[in-house]
């Protein structure tokens, strides 16, 4: 089977695609024949040989240890063990096989996936596990949202950004987002109520006060969030712009929470098989759709990291298998 590798960090041009032996599930596990995988940004700053994802990802200091790129997948389940017991063949799902995603075939366990809803295609089906778990956990788990609330989403247009202003609609919150000038009506037909050009005004000298920040982009300092969180505002940040300003999100964020009734700081997303199958109810209902911007076929998964790389993608990048 084909499989996309990488055996030295650099840029794109290190990936190509190779011929790997297919896999054969074990008792517990599902065999899928991929259709389409996403891309993220956690991957390429691993790939790029970044030294902090080398430290903190346990993938090798000086040469990769996991040479399949790739996590995030839909496809058609192909064989089961026979452990397994909520999957069948034929049926259509998608999900996170961290490493080794970027395959032709993988095995997998029941856990990290669910059923692909009928009313999305398999390539807005990869463009939902670590994007939309991310933004799902850092409204309702980091950010404790509610309903009537004022929530900023910075990177609004993005992949994570994009779950992120529909799911906060759908717990009833009033959502601004910000974005570049071309991705204003985008972020307004998610159901954005607001939406604020960062080509033209800076959202932490609006004097608006929001009560829950979500960061999607992480280029503003922790004096800009105290600036504009309300009194009991909390903000999320997931993505960075920097290494010295995640590093002062890191430091300084959790000194600031301590101090008073604001909190600032940043999360990881989780692989959890309930908040899998909310996703799945929340696209059923049509509350949540999945934004691609572009598709690759998998001979141009290179210029699809290209693509990805120059951060002006409009929610997900998604290579198909062929």
């Amino acid at each position: 089977m084909k499989a996309v590798v990488y055996d030295r960090y650099g840029p794109p041009d290190v990936l190509r695609i190779e011929e790997v032996e297919k896999p054969a599930p074990t008792d517990d596990q599902l065999l899928v024949r991929v259709h389409a995988v996403s891309l993220n940004p956690a991957e390429w700053h691993m790939r790029s040989g970044e030294l902090l994802p080398r430290l903190m990802g346990g993938n090798g200091l000086f040469r990769p240890k996991k040479t399949i790129s790739g996590a995030d997948f839909a496809g058609r389940v192909e064989a089961v063990g026979k452990n397994v017991t909520e999957y069948k063949e034929g049926d259509e799902v998608f999900g996170r096989r961290d490493p080794n995603g970027f395959a032709e075939y993988l095995c997998v366990s029941e856990k990290p996936i669910m059923l692909k809803p009928a009313n999305i295609t398999f390539e807005q089906a990869a463009a939902v596990p670590v994007a939309a778990m991310t933004a799902l956990q850092a409204l309702r788990d980091a950010g404790q949202v509610q309903a009537g609330q004022k929530v900023l989403v910075n990177g609004a247009a993005g992949g994570v950004g994009t779950f992120t202003v529909q799911i906060a609609k759908s717990y009833g919150a009033h959502v601004t987002g910000v974005c570049s000038t071309r991705n204003l009506d985008l972020v307004r037909s998610l159901g954005a109520d607001e939406v604020i050009d960062y080509t033209r005004e800076d959202f932490s000298r609006s004097g608006q006060r929001y009560d829950l920040i979500i960061d999607n982009v992480g280029n503003h300092s922790i004096a800009d969030y105290q600036r504009t969180l309300g009194p009991a505002g909390i903000c999320v940040v997931i993505g960075y712009h920097t290494t010295p300003l995640l590093l002062q999100h890191l430091l300084l964020g959790p000194l600031v929470s301590r101090k008073g009734g604001k909190k600032i700081g940043n999360m990881l997303a989780h692989i959890r098989k309930d908040d899998m199958r909310l996703m799945k109810e929340l696209m059923e209902s049509g509350k949540v759709v999945p934004v691609v911007d572009n598709v690759f076929p998998l001979d141009e998964v290179a210029e699809a990291y290209r693509y990805v790389e120059a951060k002006h993608a409009r929610g997900k990048v998604v290579v198909t298998m062929g």
